[in-house]
């Protein structure tokens, strides 16, 4: 069955960087795209950023285009978000996500907590 592991989270001061990793399992990843959400509590999930099943494609939300990097790895199944300069309007827990046979697939999320 398809799992989605994400870690990596943790509390971070404003201006300091994370990395998040999503370990996945149960389906061929190189062929499928993988993208990264984030919800804060009282707010709708939202788009962070998505990576084609290559590798050749992105997409960022405004919020974060030019702070954060999506990569993968497809020999070891493996996708990260790499989050620089981060602000307390980042604060959420990051799900990572996958679109397989017809319906998404959500890991069960990371805290991420920028703080002073």
């Amino acid at each position: 069955q398809v799992q989605l592991v994400e870690s990596g989270g943790g509390l971070v001061q404003p201006g300091e960087s994370l990395r998040l990793s999503c370990a996945a399992s149960g389906f061929i990843f190189s062929s499928y795209g993988m993208s990264w959400y984030r919800q804060s509590p009282g707010k709708e999930r939202e788009f962070v950023a998505s990576i084609s099943s290559t590798g050749g494609f992105t997409n960022y939300a405004d919020s974060v285009k030019g702070r954060f990097t999506i990569s993968r790895d497809n020999a070891k199944n493996t996708a990260w978000l790499q989050m620089n300069s981060l602000k307390p309007e980042d604060t959420a827990v990051y799900y990572c996500k996958t679109f397989y046979s017809g319906r998404p697939y959500w890991g069960q999320g990371t805290q991420v907590t920028v703080s002073s």
